[in-house]
């Protein structure tokens, strides 16, 4: 009988929150304290089962309104030829819980979370609101360090690949012209728009509807005819990607 190999220790590396902390301000570039990260990191499940601690929302809330003013600030330089009806589409392109959540993911943020046990159990590190939400946390958190300038630089850093992507599939197109090229890449009827006015003269109210091989999709509002078709346009289309994401 051959003598009882002895056990192969198994050696555990944990990381300290301080490491994880260091991995996520190198990865960004930037030095942020210890104290601004573990807020912006702290989800409401985490706050509540620790009994009410601050959470992440005040400066979720704060890093929405700078992100939205960074990424807005670039696209109207970037694309000076686009006017709004372009312009906003582009931007709900880039600023949006998937693709902010994809931006996360880069960062590795899920692992960073200090999340509830529910939540844990249930995926919550994977989750595409609660990575937004804690990127949008965290970039206020830089913008209270650092200031507007230095944030709007790492957060182009981030955002730009988001951008391209979404010009690229035609999300910045005119919205009639997206949905009329996609209904041909997949094999569907041209669009036709289904118009309604009301009012005065003076203050007409048009509404629309495109249809596509028979299906009627959600109707857009605005005040002339074309700006109607442009909104259900792109209601139509977001519609029609939203099925295959």
């Amino acid at each position: 009988m051959q003598p009882a190999q002895p056990a192969v220790p198994i050696t555990v590396v944990r990381f300290s929150r301080s490491d994880l902390y260091a991995r996520l301000t190198e990865a960004l570039g930037i030095s942020v304290t210890d104290e601004l990260l573990e807020l912006a990191l702290t989800h409401r499940s985490f706050a509540y089962e620790s009994g009410g601690i601050p959470t992440n929302e005040r400066l979720e809330f704060l890093g929405d309104s700078v992100l939205g003013l960074v990424v807005t600030e670039e696209l109207y330089a970037k694309f000076p030829d686009f006017d709004e009806s372009r312009l906003s589409p582009l931007r709900s392109g880039v600023v949006n819980m998937r693709a902010l959540a994809q931006i996360a993911r880069t960062l590795e943020l899920g692992e960073h979370l200090r999340i509830g046990k529910g939540e844990e159990s249930s995926g919550g590190r994977d989750k595409n609101s609660i990575l937004a939400d804690s990127l949008e946390a965290l970039i206020g958190a830089i913008y209270l360090e650092h200031g507007f300038q230095k944030c709007a630089e790492i957060i182009l850093k981030l955002v730009r690949p988001a951008i391209a992507q979404a010009h690229s599939q035609g999300i910045g197109l005119d919205g009639k012209t997206a949905l009329q090229e996609l209904a041909a890449a997949r094999g569907l009827t041209s669009p036709e728009y289904e118009i309604t006015e009301s009012g005065p003269d003076h203050d007409k109210a048009f509404t629309a509807a495109a249809i596509l091989s028979g299906e009627k999709f959600p109707i857009g509002e605005g005040k002339s005819k074309r700006e109607a078709e442009q909104v259900a346009a792109r209601l139509a289309y977001e519609a029609l990607i939203a099925r295959t994401s």
